[in-house]
Parts: C-alpha cells; sequence; structure tokens
C-alpha cells in the first residue's frame, strides 16, 4: 500500500509487458551504481506528458533513479537481447550498455519505453565498460529532441545524469547517462535474434507481442504477419521521406538501429547536412558511403529485407510462397518512399496540388544547389521569403529561368500567395541543429558551461516559428577545408 502510494505521489505508473516473453528475449539486470549523480538536465514537457512528477525527479531520489542507484518496486530493469547486421554483417547484440527500468503508462494511456543509456555492463557488453560519456549522451539528447520538433518520429530523452565517475575511452571524460524514451526498443535486429537463435517459436511470439503492442488493429487479420510487415514498410517509407526532405543523415543505419514502430533511434554518428551535397556522409566508420544521405532509401529497403527474411516462416509454410509474398510487399516501399517525398518537396516550394513535371522541377533545383554548393536548409528559407541574394546560384541564368517556371507554376494552382507563405513556412525549418552549434554547446557544457547547450535547445523547440531570437542559431558556419565527421557514442 505504501508504494502503492509513493508511485501515485512520483507518477510512476509501470507495466512491464515485454517480461510477459520468455526470458530468451533479455537479462534480468542487476544495478551498477555510480558514485556521486547529479543531474545535468531534466525534460520538463515530456515529463508531464508522461505523467510524472517534475519535483520528485529533480530530488535526491529521482536522480537516483535517474541514475540506476535505485530500483522502482514495479520497474523491470532487464536488457534487451538482439542482433543485426552491421554495415551488412551480421552479429549478435543486445543492449551492452542500457537497461529498460520499465513501461510508462502516461495518463492518456499510452505505453512508453523508459531506459537508461550508460547504466553499467550487461551480459550483452562484449567487453566494454557499459558506461556512456557526457558528450555524447548530450548530443543524442540535442538531437532526438530537435527531431521531434521538426515533427520526425523518433525516440526521446527526458534526462542528463552526470555520474561523477571518470570513463576512460581515448582520455578521461566524464561520465553520464541519458534516459532515452521510446515507443518500444523492438528493433528489425530483434526479429533476426529472434530467427537466428530462438527459432520459428520465438519469432511467432516476438510478432504477437509486437502487433498487440504495435499494430493491434490488425491482430485478427487472417494475414496479419504480411500485414505487419507492410505496417513496417509504410512507416519506415514515411520516415526517410521526411530525414531526406530536412537534410538529416543518420549515419548507422544497421538493422539494430531501425525500430518496429518506425521511431528515429541512435543518435551517435548523425548529422544534419549543411550544402548539398548527395553523397555526403559524417560518420567515421563510415568509410564507403553505405550510408550517405542519398542512399538512405536504398538502405532502408535493404534492412526490411532482412526483417522480411525473419517473417518468411510466418507468412507461409510454402517457403517459395512466402518468399514471393514479401517480396511483393518489398517492392512496394519505393512508391510510397517517392509518393512522400514528393509529397514532402512540393510543400517545401509552396505547391497544394500535383503536375508531373514537378519531378523535374524539384531535381532541377537539387542539381543547381549541389552545383553551386547552396546550403540544403537555407535555400528553402531564401525561397520562403524571398529573399534570394545575387549571389552564386541566385544570380546564375539557370537559377533565374527555374524561378521563373517556378512562379509560373504557383500561379496555376490557384491558391493565394499568403496560402503559399503558410505552406512554405511550416515546411521549411527556421533553423536545423548546426553541427557547429551543437559542438559549440557540447565542448561549453565538458567545462561545465550549460549555457550554450540550453539556449540551443530553447531555440530547436519550435523550429518552424522563424522567430527573430532563431536567426543567430540560423547562421551558416564558416568555410571549412575539413569534413565534418562524426563518431559512435562513447
Amino acid at each position: 500500500m505504501e508504494n502503492n502510494k509513493k508511485n501515485i505521489e512520483t507518477g510512476w505508473n509501470l507495466n512491464n509487458s515485454y517480461m510477459n516473453l520468455p526470458d530468451f528475449f533479455y537479462s534480468k539486470i542487476n544495478l551498477n551504481p555510480v558514485p556521486s549523480p547529479s543531474l545535468v538536465i531534466l525534460n520538463d514537457s515530456l515529463a508531464k506528458f508522461l505523467g510524472l512528477n517534475i519535483d520528485n525527479l529533480k530530488s535526491k531520489d529521482g536522480i537516483e533513479l535517474l541514475s540506476g542507484n535505485k530500483k522502482i518496486d514495479e520497474g523491470a530493469f532487464i536488457a534487451q537481447a538482439y542482433a543485426g547486421h552491421q554495415f551488412g554483417h551480421f552479429t549478435m547484440l543486445g543492449d551492452g550498455r542500457a537497461l529498460l527500468i520499465g513501461e510508462q503508462i502516461n495518463p492518456y494511456g499510452d505505453r512508453f519505453d523508459i531506459q537508461l543509456k550508460g547504466s553499467g555492463k550487461t551480459p550483452y557488453s562484449r567487453g566494454g565498460d557499459g558506461r556512456a560519456v557526457l558528450g555524447p549522451m548530450l548530443r543524442e539528447y540535442i538531437i532526438s529532441e530537435a527531431m521531434y520538433g521538426l515533427g520526425v518520429p523518433t525516440t526521446r530523452s527526458l534526462a542528463v545524469i552526470k555520474t561523477g565517475e571518470s570513463v576512460i575511452r581515448e582520455n578521461i571524460k566524464k561520465g553520464a547517462i541519458l534516459t532515452r524514451v521510446a515507443s518500444s526498443h523492438i528493433r528489425f535486429g530483434t526479429f533476426e535474434y529472434a530467427l537466428n537463435y530462438g527459432g520459428i517459436k520465438s519469432v511467432k511470439e516476438l510478432a504477437d507481442y509486437t502487433i498487440n503492442r504495435h499494430y493491434s488493429y490488425i491482430k485478427d487479420d487472417k494475414d496479419k504477419y504480411i500485414n505487419l510487415l507492410k505496417e513496417v514498410i509504410n512507416a519506415h517509407a514515411k520516415l526517410v521521406a521526411k530525414w531526406q526532405s530536412i537534410g538529416f543523415i543518420h549515419g548507422v543505419m544497421n538493422t539494430d538501429n531501425m525500430t518496429i514502430s518506425g521511431e528515429s533511434i541512435d543518435y551517435g554518428p548523425c548529422a544534419f547536412m549543411d550544402n548539398y551535397k548527395p553523397d555526403t556522409v559524417f560518420s567515421s566508420i563510415d568509410r564507403y558511403g553505405r550510408y550517405s544521405y542519398e542512399n538512405q532509401p536504398n538502405m532502408a529497403e535493404w534492412n526490411l529485407c532482412r526483417l522480411a527474411e525473419a517473417l518468411l516462416p510466418l507468412i507461409s509454410d510454402d517457403k517459395n510462397e512466402a518468399i514471393k509474398i514479401a517480396q511483393d510487399a518489398i517492392s512496394e516501399f519505393s512508391e510510397i518512399y517517392y509518393l512522400n517525398w514528393i509529397k514532402n518537396m512540393r510543400f517545401k516550394l509552396g505547391l497544394f496540388d500535383e503536375e508531373l513535371q514537378d519531378k523535374a522541377l524539384i531535381e532541377d533545383l537539387l542539381s543547381m544547389m549541389e552545383k553551386y554548393s547552396e546550403d540544403f536548409t537555407s535555400t528553402f528559407i531564401s525561397l520562403t521569403f524571398n529573399k534570394t541574394n545575387k549571389k552564386g546560384m541566385f544570380n546564375s541564368e539557370e537559377f533565374k529561368s527555374w524561378y521563373s517556371l517556378w512562379k509560373e507554376r504557383l500561379k496555376r494552382q490557384g491558391n493565394s500567395q499568403d496560402e503559399v507563405f503558410k505552406l512554405m513556412k511550416k515546411s521549411n525549418p527556421a533553423l536545423i541543429p548546426r553541427n557547429h552549434r551543437v559542438e559549440e554547446a557540447l565542448e561549453a557544457a565538458d567545462k561545465g558551461d550549460f549555457t550554450f547547450f540550453k539556449k540551443l535547445l530553447s531555440a530547436l523547440e519550435n523550429p518552424y516559428e522563424h522567430s527573430k531570437d532563431q536567426e543567430e542559431y540560423a547562421k551558416l558556419p564558416k568555410p571549412s577545408s575539413c569534413a565534418y565527421r562524426t563518431y559512435c557514442g562513447t
């Protein structure tokens, strides 16, 4: 009775459905306490949405929980097992440094995983120390919350805790733990793990659980397993189309970094493109451009094929028939992706209706942007506010010709200038988490100054607001002879 009263006061309302699966899918974890945890930042609005008591989370007891020093009696405290194709090669993985403390049911009846990233060793750590470093955890906080503000399906960040311990990497770093919130942490790689290490029975158990949790409206379908695949195909076609429309590059689209729910997850080597260059790669480990900007749609389809392979035994007892059914479903990805991509790009140009030549109009603009090394985000802002300068692309004859065709296209659709402006304004963000701004904020935070970090977060909350306060953070970086590089979170 006392625990129930306490949980009502704190807002915790945990129901750990994942533990209804066989323990083949997870391992129970003992706590790995840290010496002197302290709160760096708490996402108050997200905490409120989850139904959690903000004051309690900021208290000593709340910080002890968010640092993994203390359990909630009703919590799960498990590490999930999964596998995956990393840069095309299959390997056994699992939550090597993350702890699922439970599934929070919020006041609206929605369920969310609450996971501590950097909380210590698990059976899946593969020799690692299970810890995380302050900079990368703050980086994931910034990027995930920026993605949320941009309207992209994403995992989110509830808090970052400094652990008070040193973490040894290439040199000594400050330890930290990120509290990550997700619709679930079921990945394509969870299904690969089920098939390769558990067999058909395990795949069926996981598929039934996934359907009930994420796609319950198909649970009574006769062909629910192929319909599950179709739902995931649809979700990821829309997701990657959204990534492309804002110049986002994930960096490590391995199958363990693709969620069944269609949420973006794992913000290690990711970054946003400045100058439009389709072959842009930021990740230091992507030496051959497998996960470049232009390859992201192809890689999403490749990953979906791996998921389909895991589901084949459930789709039909006849393997050849199952393959054909799955291939037919996968073949729809390109069309769904394209329709979402061109819709997003039409909106960015203020186009409400459809014309056959729209694809050429969009691609001609992108080709010019690449040719003249124009910034992806600011080009569309310039078009939105009709502030095309007299430099670079905007001073070229080919742009002037394109601009005339675009204006004629806008006139043909019959919408007012005000309607066009409003559509473009809500389709083109005023700012993105510019790489130089993110690095500036992280460098200052590492020295104990969180002013830049908090100001950047505030600016990114409503990227379609186009306020005066956002202008400073929308400025382009100074030219550099060195390509920007990102690294897996350490």
